[in-house]
């Protein structure tokens, strides 16, 4: 603690530390025990907070990447705000950041069966999971369709898979090139939406 500033929260560093330790050695590495270290506090005080490793990873989802289910959620409400490629656009550049930053975070579960099992139920039981951003993209893009903006005859789940695919495509996708160099992020939303709302726009 320097010049009398406020030591931060409990909650706050637990989730500082859960993020930079999913980060470096991977979801399936990082233990409470590892991550209540880190954070500078008793496994017991993690517990306070959070029900287990499977909340956390939630949490940082939610509270340290860009926040894509919130951005949704406020679209899906207010849909005619700006206009329809505008929206896109915000949607694919948030996607594409939250994927590039989160598929580090959870590409080790993929490595461990049983640990990808107990993940999914998990997820399942409190109501969260990968396909969130697919279903209120959908239901942004059904908003707008009942306004007129997305044409009658357009597959709207289908669209949203397509962008949110292409963008979580674009966090691994590059790696192996000479470069190791994704496609810059403003751009890539930018093409991408205009793609999409060319194909589905009324």
């Amino acid at each position: 603690m320097r010049n009398g500033a406020e030591p931060r929260p409990t909650r706050e560093r637990i989730l500082d530390a859960a993020h930079e330790l999913m980060l470096t050695v991977g979801l399936a590495r990082a233990t409470t025990k590892e991550i209540a270290r880190a954070a500078g506090c008793s496994e017991a005080a993690l517990y306070k907070h959070f029900a287990g490793k499977e909340e956390l990873f939630i949490r940082v989802l939610a509270e340290r990447l860009p926040p894509l289910t919130p951005l949704l959620h406020r679209l899906a409400a207010e849909p005619e705000q700006r206009p329809l490629e505008d929206n896109l656009t915000e949607i694919a550049r948030q996607a594409a950041l939250f994927y590039e930053q989160s598929f580090p975070i959870a590409a080790s579960l993929y490595a461990e069966t049983q640990l990808k099992r107990r993940h999914d139920a998990a997820m399942r039981e409190i109501g969260s999971g990968p396909h969130r951003p697919i279903e209120s993209l959908d239901a942004y893009l059904q908003a707008e369709q009942a306004r007129g903006r997305v044409r009658a005859d357009a597959d709207t789940f289908a669209a949203a898979s397509l962008l949110l695919g292409a963008c979580a495509q674009r966090a691994f996708a590059y790696d192996a090139t000479e470069t190791g160099e994704r496609p810059a992020v403003e751009e890539f939303a930018a093409r991408l939406a205009r793609t999409l709302a060319g194909g589905i726009g009324a």
